[in-house]
């Protein structure tokens, strides 16, 4: 019987960000030791959010540079949305719910304008 909790494995995901005077990032650099391309990867966002179990509680890191524009902004932000949905239907199977993101979602790129002239919903 194996044990299902035995770490076979250990993976990083490294961040560089370089901060001007006022402390705001003006690169965000990164790299996965299982990516599939090799080396530092630049960057112009970032959201990371963990899940403390024991406070119950969301952590959360957004940055971005100075040089991301509104636009490269709104899509990201879409994006971000759009995927929650399914990684929340792959964690709970509630395709319901996940719909609703996806709804909200794509709501929210039409507000955005992230979509091209030929998009139909």
């Amino acid at each position: 019987m194996s044990n299902t909790n035995e770490i076979t494995k250990t993976s990083q995901i490294k961040f560089d960000v370089n901060l001007d005077k006022e402390n705001l990032p003006v690169s965000i650099q990164w790299e996965a030791d299982d990516a599939d391309i090799e080396g530092k990867q630049e960057a112009k966002a970032m959201i990371l959010s963990l899940w403390d179990g024991l406070q119950q509680n969301a952590l959360r890191i957004d940055l971005w540079t100075k040089e991301m524009n509104v636009e490269e902004m709104n899509l990201f932000l879409f994006q971000t949305i759009a995927t929650l949905a399914d990684t929340f239907d792959r964690s709970t199977d509630n395709k319901e719910v996940a719909e609703e993101i996806r709804e909200f979602a794509h709501h929210l790129g039409h507000k955005l304008n992230v979509f091209g002239p030929d998009h139909k919903h």
